[in-house]
């Protein structure tokens, strides 16, 4: 019986998380959940997040956001008094 491994990828268009031979590293994959083409890239690598992915771009969005959320200050509740 053949020892095949695996490595954990997520796709950068739905985000879902993927098993991934080993041996595809470098080829193009599809996501069996959105049907994304992607090239499969181990996560612990310098090639990761893969060129064409948009990992790297919703990773800034998020840190955006948080630095937005920090400097507005404590939320506002129904009555617009702070909670």
């Amino acid at each position: 019986m053949e020892n095949v491994s695996y490595f954990d990828q997520d796709c950068p268009t739905c985000g879902r998380a993927l098993r991934i031979r080993k041996s595809y590293i470098g080829r193009r994959v599809q996501c069996r959940h959105c049907n994304a083409d992607f090239e499969a890239c181990e996560p612990g690598s310098a090639e990761y997040p893969p060129s064409d992915s948009g990992i790297a771009l919703m990773q800034r969005a998020d840190e955006l956001i948080a630095a937005a959320a920090d400097r507005r200050g404590p939320p506002l509740g129904d009555s617009g008094v702070l909670m």
